[in-house]
């Protein structure tokens, strides 16, 4: 909140009306704070999937921990049919220093998918993984096209 915010979109008073609230810029960011006051930024309300029981899940908490895990360079977490899917990128590079075959990488991720899932409460399991044979479509500024694979 401040002068330095925006005074909202140009000819667009609908998005304007809900980016700024009372003066304040609403970003989407929901964020929890500990005990010390550090907040945290657990993801994006617009990413949030409703999970079965009606629990929150942030899927960018599963992708950071999931993207940390060897041979992965970059993932998603999406919603089909009530089942969370991990879209996995292997890391291609170190996959072909190490000789990997397909199949060893294929392997690797599945393991990974079940420490993570031995990691994850039982409503944020990931029940499915597809191995991405092509990057991610980014934006301009290095975000995935979060988007173009929700279908």
């Amino acid at each position: 909140k401040g002068d330095n915010v925006m005074k909202g979109y140009y000819k667009n008073q609908e998005a304007t009306e809900s980016s700024l609230i009372d003066g304040w810029l609403n970003t989407g960011d929901i964020c929890t704070a500990d005990s010390d006051g550090f907040l945290y930024i657990r993801g994006r309300d617009k990413n949030m999937i409703l999970g079965p029981s009606g629990q929150n899940i942030y899927p960018e908490e599963i992708e950071m921990q999931l993207n940390a895990m060897p041979y992965v360079s970059e993932s998603l977490i999406i919603d089909r049919e009530g089942k969370l899917i991990a879209l996995v990128y292997p890391d291609v590079d170190n996959t072909k220093r190490q000789h990997l075959s397909d199949k060893e990488v294929a392997d690797i991720i599945s393991q990974n998918i079940k420490n993570l899932n031995s990691a994850l409460p039982a409503y944020s399991h990931i029940a499915d993984v597809k191995i991405m044979t092509e990057e991610f479509e980014k934006t301009p500024k290095r975000s995935i096209k979060r988007y173009m694979y929700q279908h």
